[in-house]
């Protein structure tokens, strides 16, 4: 117990009470609360205790009394714990909430009643002069239901069973994006909304992962940490192993691993998990994020597409969202079939011109200037058609919608259209005007992929950040011979985005911020209940 106190008490400066004999600031409220954490570990009451009796939990006791009579009692008595998130303390009778976390993250709340009568005249002083909201306690008592029929549960003993060193945050409303989710824990403890959201990620991936395993396949891992970074065109983060004094790289996509897995004969594979991109941060970007990839022998892009529409619609009658999903941007329907687009004629059709594979680059500037669409002078001809339709036909599709037959600009690691010239067998998912995922009929031809990675070392070399790194060991594989396949990315975070109307910094646990500014004590922190 010494030891224990002894830890206890090496806080910093900003939350240790003041020493013996010197007064206690009563606006600044982490020196009251510290002060009384104090105060409990001189009469030799551990504010931090390893256990507290805890028969029951709140949930259980709602579930085994669901229809007491006002003024009711059960002779049954029950120990049991939470978080106050209430407090009222008025004379002979004190009142207090106390909350868990529930199975599906809404919070599941219990009130304490704690009275003279019962606790004895030191026990209710004790309550009233330590017990503050957010802290966790203990109480062991009978269940009853108050004269205005709230179940309860009345207070016999109660100890402190966490002592909370600064006061809760104020209701929701008053709680900005920024902290919020700076300070999720926070946030989490305040807002069902929060600890939903927790919960509803975990059910679309698993979800997706129940899906997937239907159908055959098998979760792997592939390493975070690259030699040589590829599967995507994005910049990666750099770092360095001193273990073999090598320049590395964070995954910036799982790729070309899982292809060597399906080279080896594992025919039905998938990765769920964290890449880094060192890109820009918005409303739709993380520097990292979750993505599921998956890859499937003997399948194409269509075969793919029908997949992508399972694991989705899936997740869809997972979380009981129904197939009609209400936006901003309108209702967004996931029955029937979904549409299919090529970027030529959604392009052409949205700027009133013909625009083909062999349109030049004069043309397209043209039509971006017309558009007020910002572009690079350097850009050729397939990098303008990309943009031009991510910028003005891209937002336009609400509806769930293939968009297919890009310029081979937009995925080196796509194989030829089988009967198109000009194109490649590769499709986005766009709905509510974003995308979701991306799929490709994959190039399995080493030739022709040894010729793609060439000319993305090329770029790479004249300086552009997300070009990919040419790999011999990936070229390798595939001169070792691979079926045809299909694969699929699907940016679990965006996901998570269309089935709850939240941006990615939300949907994202513990998203990367900007570090705080150094600010004075006690400045910049979420504004606070008032004590009660």
């Amino acid at each position: 117990m010494s030891s224990q106190n002894s830890s206890a008490s090496t806080s910093d400066s900003a939350t240790s009470a003041p020493a013996a004999g010197e007064a206690v600031d009563t606006h600044d409220q982490r020196a009251v609360r510290a002060s009384k954490r104090d105060r409990l570990l001189d009469d030799g009451v551990p504010a931090y205790p390893v256990a507290v009796e805890r028969t029951h939990s709140l949930a259980d006791v709602r579930a085994a009394y669901p229809e007491l009579q006002p003024g009711a009692s059960t002779g049954d008595v029950v120990s049991v714990a939470g978080r106050v998130m209430f407090i009222r303390n008025t004379g002979k009778l004190c009142f207090a909430t106390l909350q868990e976390g529930g199975a599906d993250g809404e919070g599941v709340r219990l009130q304490a009643m704690m009275s003279l009568a019962e606790v004895g005249e030191q026990a209710l002083a004790d309550w009233k002069a330590l017990v503050d909201l957010g802290d966790h306690v203990q109480v062991t008592g009978e269940v009853i239901a108050s004269r205005r029929g709230e179940l309860s549960v009345m207070v016999h003993r109660f100890a402190v069973a966490s002592k909370a060193l600064r006061p809760l945050p104020v209701l929701h409303a008053e709680l900005n994006e920024e902290t919020r989710v700076r300070q999720r824990y926070a946030d989490l403890i305040v807002r069902d909304e929060a600890r939903q959201m927790v919960y509803r990620r975990a059910a679309i991936t698993r979800s997706i992962r129940e899906t997937l395993h239907r159908r055959g396949y098998v979760e792997v891992e592939t390493p975070m940490l690259n030699l040589i970074h590829g599967g995507a065109q994005a910049r990666p983060f750099r770092t360095h192993l001193h273990a073999f004094d090598q320049d590395m790289t964070l995954r910036i996509a799982t790729e070309l691993y899982l292809k060597r897995a399906v080279v080896g004969g594992i025919d039905r594979v998938y990765e769920m998990g964290r890449v880094f991109r060192n890109e820009g941060v918005d409303s739709t970007h993380s520097p990292e994020f979750t993505t599921l990839e998956t890859y499937e022998a003997w399948a194409d892009m269509y075969t793919m597409a029908e997949r992508m529409q399972e694991m989705i619609l899936d997740v869809a009658d997972a979380l009981g969202a129904g197939r009609q999903i209400e936006t901003e941007s309108g209702t967004i329907s996931l029955d029937g079939e979904w549409a299919w687009l090529g970027v030529y004629p959604g392009l052409s059709e949205a700027v009133g011109q013909q625009i083909t594979p062999e349109t030049d680059a004069d043309t397209l500037r043209a039509v971006a200037e017309r558009f007020e669409v910002a572009v690079d002078p350097a850009w050729d001809e397939q990098k303008l058609v990309i943009e031009l339709f991510g910028e003005i036909v891209e937002p336009t599709l609400i509806q769930p919608t293939f968009v297919c037959d890009y310029p081979p600009a937009a995925q080196p690691l796509a194989r030829p259209h089988r009967s198109q010239p000009g194109v490649i067998e590769a499709w986005d998912l766009i709905i509510g005007g974003m995308e979701r995922g991306t799929a490709f009929s994959e190039l399995i031809d080493p030739v022709i992929q040894r010729e793609r990675l060439v000319e993305q070392a090329r770029k790479a070399a004249g300086g552009d950040d997300e070009a990919m790194q040419f790999d011999e060991d990936f070229l390798r594989a595939l001169e070792y011979g691979a079926p045809p396949m299909g694969g699929i990315g699907l940016g679990i975070d965006r996901l998570v985005m269309l089935f709850s109307g939240a941006g990615i910094r939300e949907t994202i646990l513990f998203p990367l911020l900007k570090p705080e500014a150094a600010e004075p004590s006690g400045a910049g922190e979420i504004p606070h209940r008032e004590e009660t």
